[in-house]
């Protein structure tokens, strides 16, 4: 079965629109890693371009640096994403939106560049932004432009581009229109103000939410339009939350109560709950709530089930930023991508000649609890998948590994169900714990409670990109307590400390809790591997973990993949399944 079993331990109508409609013909008329403004010229990177690292099948540039996705659409039998990307290096600057196409989502083919700076509106940044698809399936993109740059980062507005040609499918040219910028500040933070969201109708009005901060308080400013040319704030926030610092790539979207189809953007009815995201600047970490809108008075409530703020629900607990995303009409369902930054060091980054991917684009719909979102990867990533090896109903004692063996480990898709016969070893939840900030407290008792030390009821699971004596290795895995209220909390731990022993990579323990019932005493856990990333969803979807990882010793072929137990009690692999993943043609 391609399995060695080691015993082993020690890892050291819209009639108002026609006027708009007829003016887009074709006629001329961002979130970077901080935002602060560095504009400086790069000479044309001239490195060769280290293949180490670089991924078989995630999203990526064949070189220099690309942060958020923007304005991801479907547009006559074509995806379309666009992302910030430096031309001219591996850090950020100097950034244009870059182009590719997809029929899959998968595999991607390159196009010219759609935006980059050219006019007084946009001279020092085209930064974040989306995609609107208009009645007469016209889209229409709304960007952040920088048009000068004091107060750093730059005084921010909002211009719109339309494609140069409709009856192109690949949207090759666009025209950023001369009645630019149509939204301007009109508040005192001028340079804390972008990333418009997908706009929604309803009422009459096209509307839109822009991000924007008044010292440490979150803000998402509402804005409505009539002809989509000519926008007016609205007088009260749509959102905002004190103490969160400011909100990048704000999202907001409805999802059905019913079902796992997606909505369209503009959906309301008595089945639809709302999701809004914000990317918090302080954090780099991306946080949404469950909510209602409320049509009346154009503002999302969340409700008291979620958490607004820091503690909040994530998409990703690992390196996961500026996530959009849209609603896909081909095949009814509701698509997240994001952008997972390098945890190597500036000069790494450019000695390899390139930074940054995007995770794999994820179906999200919401849990039958109605508190949370579930995601899974895009059933389109399965057509990759080529060798393949399975294990069924094999046991692993305290210490026990087992080397999985027959596939290339270091491009791999691997999914396993766990079971176990007693909750009665889980450990104590040591209530001290409670004590850590809530937004860093599974990332915590992760640091704490790694693979290594020895537990009750886990820790179990995935020993990932792991060289052939343990030097290095990522570990993925559950570990289960029991509250002195005898309830359990299952945790999910994707621990890159132990990755490399390169010490000058940044190598975080990340966690994140799994809403489980575990009356069925088992437990699920996918995990795409993909050279310098390992990217896991547990239960379905019910939690996500992506880690960048840089190993020293575990490189391509060199890389080992085992399942473990390092508890007490006896887990039993129930399933898994794990496959080659062949090489996405991409960009």
């Amino acid at each position: 079965m391609g399995v060695t079993i080691r015993f082993i331990w020690g890892f050291p109508l819209l009639i108002c629109l026609l006027p708009l409609l007829n003016n887009f013909d074709g006629r001329d008329g961002g979130a970077m890693a901080s935002h602060k403004l560095h504009f400086v010229e790069h000479t044309e990177n001239l490195v060769e371009v280290k293949q180490v690292y670089r991924t078989g099948y995630h999203f990526q540039p064949k070189k220099n640096w690309i942060n958020d996705p923007n304005a991801p659409m479907y547009y006559k039998g074509l995806y379309h994403l666009f992302y910030q990307y430096n031309p001219k290096g591996a850090v950020w600057g100097n950034i244009v939106w870059a182009h590719s196409v997809s029929t899959d989502l998968i595999n991607w083919i390159p196009l010219e560049h759609a935006i980059v700076p050219s006019k007084p509106f946009d001279k020092y940044g085209c930064w974040s932004g989306s995609a609107t698809i208009l009645p007469g399936n016209k889209p229409v993109i709304i960007y952040t432009g920088i048009v000068k740059q004091k107060p750093e980062p730059g005084y921010q507005v909002q211009n719109y581009a339309i494609p140069a040609n409709y009856s192109d499918p690949y949207l090759r040219k666009w025209i950023k229109p001369d009645n630019n910028p149509i939204i301007k500040p009109i508040h005192q933070n001028v340079s804390s103000f972008r990333d418009p969201t997908t706009a929604w109708f309803n009422k009459g009005h096209w509307k839109l939410v822009i991000g924007s901060k008044n010292n440490y308080r979150g803000i998402a400013y509402l804005y409505r339009s009539r002809d989509f040319i000519k926008w007016t704030k609205a007088k009260h926030p749509f959102h905002t939350k004190s103490d969160v610092g400011m909100w990048e790539c704000p999202d907001f979207f409805p999802v059905s109560s019913k079902g796992t189809n997606g909505l369209d953007t503009s959906a309301i009815g008595g089945d639809v709950k709302y999701v809004f995201k914000a990317s918090l600047d302080m954090t780099r970490f991306d946080y949404y709530t469950i909510g209602t809108y409320d049509l009346v008075k154009d503002k999302y409530i969340p409700d008291n089930t979620s958490v607004d703020g820091w503690a909040g629900l994530r998409y990703d607990y690992g390196n996961f930023y500026a996530s959009k995303t849209f609603f896909d009409p081909i095949k009814k369902r509701r698509i997240l991508t994001g952008w997972a930054n390098e945890s190597s060091t500036t000069s790494e980054d450019i000695a390899k000649g390139w930074a940054g991917i995007h995770l794999i684009p994820r179906k999200v719909w919401l849990d039958p609890s109605g508190n949370k979102l579930l995601q899974w990867p895009v059933v389109e990533l399965d057509k990759l998948r080529g060798q393949k090896i399975q294990l069924s109903y094999t046991k692993l004692n305290k210490g026990d590994t087992i080397e999985i063996k027959g596939i290339v480990v270091a491009q791999a898709d691997v999914d396993v169900t766990f079971t176990f016969s007693s909750l009665e070893k889980a450990e104590l939840y040591d209530e001290k714990w409670d004590k850590f900030p809530p937004e860093n407290l599974a990332k915590s008792i992760c640091g704490i409670k790694g693979a290594t030390v020895q537990g009750g009821l886990g820790p179990f699971g995935l020993l990932t990109l792991a060289s052939s004596k343990l030097e290095e290795y990522t570990p993925v895995f559950f570990r289960i307590f029991k509250t002195v209220q005898n309830k359990h909390r299952v945790l999910l731990c994707s621990d890159a400390t132990p990755s490399s022993l390169n010490q000058n990579e940044y190598k975080p323990s990340f966690g994140g809790f799994v809403d489980v019932d575990l009356a069925e005493k088992k437990l699920s856990l996918r995990s795409l591997i993909d050279h310098s990333v390992v990217e896991s969803f547990a239960e379905g979807g019910k939690t996500v973990i992506s880690s960048r990882i840089y190993p020293t010793l575990a490189v391509g072929e060199h890389a080992h993949l085992h399942v473990f137990n390092n508890g007490s009690e006896i887990i039993t692999i129930v399933r898994l399944n794990a496959w080659s993943m062949n090489t996405a043609h991409i960009n």
